[in-house]
């Protein structure tokens, strides 16, 4: 079997790692097509995963619109070249490359505000996965699963620490560091969206470095450390999950990181204008079962921080919680492999009680 994957972002690579090593390692040929973006070819580079380029994307708002008729291009004669049997991604570059090739695509989304999307790519995917907690009935080929698509890399099936970053960060054996994550907001699906602002930033690394080592993930990269009390996380991309394993709490105003943290037993705290009423799903259940706190004002996560850090005791507490929830999750990428080799979401899901049919769910 002949298998394109996308990963458009470096999260995709994580959800798809394994999922490709496993495929390939039972003789089936795997290609990734990948957008230079961010820390996107870093990851590639060091799980050796065979990828080409498909295009690149800054992080600067609209970048990608300006470059999607390149991306387009570039893809589908790529894709054609290879020749795929399926096809898999989370949005509409697979979905559309789908098409083009004549290839069934299986889609996995969790997030519920990229409407725009949700249209460009619904009608062309043969299947979508979802969590179960995602908000929105994506209509009869829309199929659930209890978990997250981080479930595909750090379900405890999956991941095991290499037990190296504290020496590569300079830090003790018990010394307590705080890592901060600031979204450079240029995806698509962050437009007319925010967090921080430079001043938030530097407040909250005044403050929480009163109490533990600070390491600033700097998406933009422009933040400005000179005079503050903070380090650089200036690791390899890769041992970031290894760094959040190890933290005693993670703010941020980005996504992912988020519940990566959340999965990994580690106090998470997430702002920006996402949450409220209409927030994702997957950070509703997760709040839920109180391994996340979604705040809106920056003074109210300044505040929760302050708390969290000064209760180490709180550290196991989350950490014992996120035990027992993770009892209830699948490992997703067990899942996507099950997918791959039947070509069928639908003869997977006819007798496995991993999956779902979203309809019959609503």
């Amino acid at each position: 079997m002949r298998y394109l994957i996308f990963t458009n972002t470096p999260a995709h690579v994580h959800l798809y790692r394994n999922a490709i090593e496993r495929l390939r390692d039972r003789g089936h040929s795997v290609r990734v097509l990948a957008r230079d973006y961010g820390c996107t070819v870093d990851l590639l580079e060091w799980y050796d995963l065979p990828y080409e380029i498909y295009g690149h994307c800054d992080t600067s708002k609209y970048s990608l619109f300006r470059q999607l008729p390149r991306h387009y291009a570039r893809m589908l004669r790529l894709a054609r070249r290879f020749d795929p049997d399926l096809l898999l991604g989370m949005g509409a570059y697979a979905a559309h490359t789908g098409i083009a090739t004549r290839t069934s695509t299986v889609l996995i989304l969790d997030s519920e505000p990229t409407s725009l999307d949700h249209l460009l790519s619904r009608p062309f995917a043969d299947a979508i996965l979802t969590p179960a907690a995602f908000r929105k009935d994506l209509g009869e080929d829309h199929f659930t699963f209890e978990g997250f698509k981080e479930c595909a890399y750090l379900h405890p099936d999956e991941y095991s620490s290499r037990g190296t970053v504290r020496e590569q960060l300079s830090l003790g054996p018990d010394e307590r560091y705080a890592l901060l994550r600031f979204n450079a907001f240029g995806s698509h699906h962050d437009v007319g969206k925010s967090g921080f602002t430079p001043t938030q930033r530097e407040t909250l690394v005044r403050r929480l470095a009163e109490e533990a080592t600070v390491f600033v993930s700097d998406e933009g990269g422009d933040m400005d450390l000179a005079n503050l009390p903070a380090r650089r996380f200036d690791v390899h991309p890769a041992l970031m999950h290894d760094a959040l394993r190890e933290a005693s709490l993670l703010v941020a105003d980005t996504q992912t990181i988020v519940t990566e943290a959340a999965l990994l037993g580690t106090p998470a705290i997430r702002s920006n204008s996402f949450v409220g009423e209409d927030d994702m799903g997957n950070f509703v259940e997760l709040a839920d079962a109180d391994l996340v706190r979604n705040v809106a004002s920056f003074e109210d996560a300044l505040a929760t921080a302050e708390r969290v850090l000064a209760d180490p005791s709180v550290e196991q507490a989350w950490r014992r919680r996120r035990d027992v929830y993770m009892e209830t999750k699948v490992n997703l990428t067990d899942v996507i492999v099950d997918v791959a080799t039947e070509r069928s979401v639908s003869r997977v899901q006819s007798d496995d009680p991993r999956l779902e049919r979203q309809s019959i769910r609503s």
